[in-house]
């Protein structure tokens, strides 16, 4: 880990906060429980325990592995429906298959994302292709969820692949990180994620000891999760690892810093950044739906179970199962 990466950092364009805004604190610091998603792989729950209020215009994310599959181990997600938000799925170590009932789809790899924006319904699977059911490998990525706006919630279904070699690369005046710009912008550089309300997403890698402090829109909120390694968060230099995730208060600049000493099964402090104008909406969410009132998840259901949202092909690449 990651896949996406340059040998010399010093190469890509840098970015700092200045020295006059204003640092965010650091609200809290919560602990990802783990469990297990779809067929059975392992996932942490990032965002469990953190009032919405802190995370609009995201709903939830969990970070799928790491882990190293046995042969005939890998597992994805059966069948399963989704309406009124978008899915974000970042593979940082190994392939996915996906596909939904209206013929979407297609394979993503190291470094590269699928955001799917689910608008009006559909269905959809997410799965390892045969060839890695059959040898077994390393699995890593993320998948967020992303809410919709009132007014796009009803929106014909759409899909930006974005491969890991399009992202926004950058890094700090000195070098210690590199930052992937997957969506959004940071300090004028725009990352190739397209969004329906301004949101910023970035995996960034500290070498041991970097800090970086980023200037941050004052209107976002501001999200820093841990993939891999430990740190610490804010001018306070609150502590931080791997599975745990910080929540940031108002300010102009955001800052994060890696131990002089990492784990020993990771070389870097891995962390994955988000920001985002809260839509500040009413959310009805319920499973694999969220709108904003409780009749419109009524209705999603009623039009899931007639059908509405598609059907499941026959045949088309992968099993009913994912496997």
């Amino acid at each position: 880990m990651p896949a996406v990466t340059v040998d010399n950092p010093l190469t890509l364009p840098r970015v700092a906060a200045t020295a006059d805004a204003v640092a965010r604190p650091v609200l809290g610091v919560t602990t990802a429980p783990s469990g297990f998603e779809g067929e059975g792989f392992p996932v942490r729950r990032a965002f469990a325990g953190i009032h919405y209020r802190h995370l609009d215009p995201f709903i939830m994310m969990d970070q799928m592995g790491e882990v190293e599959y046995a042969p005939g181990e890998p597992k994805g997600t059966p069948w399963h429906p989704h309406r009124g938000f978008e899915t974000v799925t970042y593979i940082i170590d190994g392939i996915f298959d996906h596909q939904d009932s209206q013929g979407g789809g297609g394979t993503i790899t190291n470094g590269d994302t699928q955001w799917m924006t689910a608008g009006s319904g559909l269905l959809h699977i997410e799965a390892p292709p045969e060839s890695l059911v059959m040898s077994g490998g390393l699995f890593h990525g993320l998948q967020l969820w992303v809410n919709l706006p009132a007014k796009d919630k009803m929106m014909a279904p759409r899909y930006q692949d974005i491969r890991g070699g399009n992202v926004q690369l950058l890094s700090t005046p000195d070098g210690g990180a590199l930052l992937r710009v997957i969506a959004g912008e940071l300090d004028g550089h725009q990352g190739p994620g397209i969004t329906h309300t301004p949101i910023t997403m970035i995996h960034a890698t500290l070498a041991p000891g970097a800090e970086i402090t980023l200037p941050w829109r004052e209107d976002f909120n501001g999200l820093a999760y841990v993939l891999a390694g430990r740190g610490s968060v804010g001018a306070e230099r609150r502590p931080i690892h791997l599975g745990q995730t910080a929540v940031f208060g108002a300010g102009g600049s955001l800052t994060v810093r890696a131990d002089e000493k990492q784990d020993s099964h990771t070389p870097d402090m891995e962390v994955v950044l988000l920001g985002g104008q809260p839509i500040r909406e009413p959310m009805a969410h319920y499973g694999p739906f969220v709108m904003n009132t409780r009749e419109e998840l009524q209705q999603a259901f009623d039009d899931f179970q007639k059908g509405r949202l598609g059907t499941i092909p026959a045949v088309h690449g992968m099993s009913e199962g994912g496997l």
